[in-house]
């Protein structure tokens, strides 16, 4: 059924589109065109229909899993902690909150903590394992800790976690595996450990990740749009993934036994740009997984844990490229035998969020140099391209609408995120910002593949988390390619077709020609002061602070005040 809704979507924009660009004289143009707009349509109609069943299923359904944990008994989970050149302040902050939450419930038993080093650069080493070695001593006789670093990061995080399966795995039935900028309270794991013992051949239960609250103007607005489109758009996936589901890498609890048979990601051979260890492990696991017999389901709500996003534009960009580079490794494993149908599906829809940017680049590159090769400007008949315009921009922006939806249905909903006109004025700021970004990250996907052609590499580089000012120097150094092909788009759409400007402006030229006062300006301080003020991307963990956000908030800064709903 699902198939059919994509396909059927998917033909529908592309008949529309043919309509649109017959112009007579410009068949070459519109062939181009056609075939350009033709590879944009499948992510198009994905979210759409994803957002549309999330909807139905978020204003009608019943969560068959929601209600009360069963109380069964926790069996031996191990907590896996991966960090490589990470500050080790932050993520000792998060684990001796959740240690501290773990203990309150009487569970503390039952877990084992391993941090998984694969630290390399010499200046962190030695304040690591002191940070890590105090934090055993702080919780000695309470909670077992066990911290290892790795002189070499073979195999990246999956390499890290197969080392920790080869020595420890066969002492622990289930794991839970975190990234650095990760944070589960007890009270989300202990209900997913909950499930996974009441339903023995699921393999691993992936948890709704969420951003965390945060100052970064950058990360505020980029995770209040996540947290618009991700929720609808998971539920919807989940109903017609099922048990083919996705796993993300982190916050999610894991059946150890299959896991370690089943699991392991051999090197691609060769000595090609994609040859070697694979960096996006996580979703190729889930299908590895999923091929054992077990299930790889999700679990999407919104108070299972949560995740620090990147402060800045550059640093989002530098996490893409790694995402970039490991994806279009799936390339290798679409093929393996005894793959389900979904499971491969799933790998090529990750691929396609990326490949689909250079589709995008180039019909702004062809459009302009079609505009700048005829007299006519003419490059659209509008009887079709208005209808076509507006349906795009319906179905792009569909999973978030979906979500705005079912929060102004709800008044406990418009609450949370600080009251219906708060929220609308959130949703205005986040879709100015959303179009802004777009632009610029489908210009850095194209670029980041022409470098991996002409033999770029993409290593696994450790995160700057901490809220940081771009200076405009570093601003421009990075992103002058979108800043040219910007200006150059905007001068040829100005002098052949002057009436287009408002349309192409805020589509894509606009966030290309202002991409680095965009990237300064979002990572001052001051802006994200002005945001928190005015409540503009406010979550509801900003209005009424989970328990397990205060406890951390209070051990950072000294029982800090939680955010209130003024």
């Amino acid at each position: 059924m699902f198939l059919t809704l994509v396909m059927g979507s998917m033909a529908g924009l592309i008949v529309l589109a043919f309509f649109a660009l017959d112009v007579p004289g410009k068949t070459a143009n519109n062939v181009a065109l056609l075939l350009l707009f033709s590879l944009t349509t499948p992510w198009l109609a994905l979210g759409f229909w994803n957002a549309i069943i999330g909807l139905v299923i978020m204003q009608t359904g019943r969560d068959p899993v929601r209600g009360p944990r069963r109380g069964t008994a926790v069996p031996s989970t191990a907590i896996l902690m991966c960090v490589r050149n990470e500050p080790p302040e932050r993520v000792v902050l998060n684990l001796d909150s959740m240690m501290a939450e773990i203990e309150a419930a009487g569970c503390s038993k039952n877990f084992h903590l391993y941090v998984l080093s694969d630290t390399s650069r010499a200046d962190m080493i030695v304040d690591e394992e002191e940070a890590f070695e105090g934090l055993s001593r702080k919780w000695d006789g309470r909670f077992l800790v066990t911290y290892r670093r790795r002189e070499t990061n073979t195999g990246f995080k999956a390499g890290n976690i197969r080392d920790f399966l080869e020595r420890w795995g066969d002492d622990h039935e289930l794991m839970v595996t975190l990234d650095a900028d990760s944070f589960m309270p007890a009270s989300g794991m202990l209900r997913m450990i909950d499930i996974m013992q009441s339903e023995p051949r699921l393999g691993i239960l992936q948890s709704l990740v969420i951003g965390m609250p945060t100052s970064s103007a950058f990360a505020r607005l980029f995770q209040f749009g996540m947290r618009l489109g991700l929720r609808s758009w998971t539920i919807g996936s989940a109903w017609w993934q099922a048990d083919c589901g996705p796993y993300w890498g982190h916050n999610a609890v894991i059946r150890v036994e299959p896991f370690k048979r089943h699991c392991a990601i051999p090197p691609l051979p060769g000595k090609g740009i994609l040859s070697g260890h694979i960096l996006s492990h996580d979703q190729i696991e889930a299908a590895l997984m999923r091929r054992a017999g077990y299930e790889v389901r999700v679990l999407a709500e919104e108070d299972l844990g949560w995740e620090e996003n990147p402060p800045t534009l550059i640093e989002f960009i530098r996490r893409d490229r790694r995402w970039l580079r490991g994806t279009l490794q799936y390339l290798f494993f679409i093929g393996l035998p005894g793959l389900r149908p979904v499971s491969r599906v799933q790998l090529v829809l990750a691929m396609l969020m990326f490949t689909g940017s250079p589709a995008w680049v180039a019909l702004l590159l062809v459009g302009a140099v079609a505009l700048a090769t005829d007299p006519t400007g003419t490059l659209v008949n509008a009887e079709y391209g208005v209808p076509l315009l507006e349906i795009i921009l319906t179905m792009w922006f569909a999973p978030k609408i979906a979500t705005v939806i079912d929060v102004l249905s709800r008044p406990t909903f418009r609450i949370g995120y600080g009251g219906g006109l708060r929220f609308l004025s959130s949703v205005v700021a986040e879709t100015i910002f959303s179009l802004l970004l777009s632009p610029i990250m489908w210009v850095c996907h194209t670029t980041s593949l022409l470098g991996l052609l002409t033999g770029r590499t993409i290593g696994w580089t450790g995160q700057v988390r901490n809220d940081h000012v771009i200076s405009w120097s570093a601003a421009l150094r990075e992103l002058w390619p979108q800043t040219a092909l910007g200006l150059a788009s905007l001068t040829i759409v100005a002098a052949t077709l002057p009436r287009a400007l408002p349309y192409v402006f805020v589509l894509m030229v606009g966030g290309l020609v202002l991409s680095v006062p965009f990237c300064v300006v979002t990572s001052w301080p001051s802006t994200g002061r002005v945001l928190k003020r005015l409540g503009i991307g406010r979550l509801p963990e900003e209005t009424a602070p989970p328990v397990a956000l205060q406890r951390r908030a209070a051990t950072v800064s000294g029982a800090e005040e939680p955010a209130s709903a003024d």
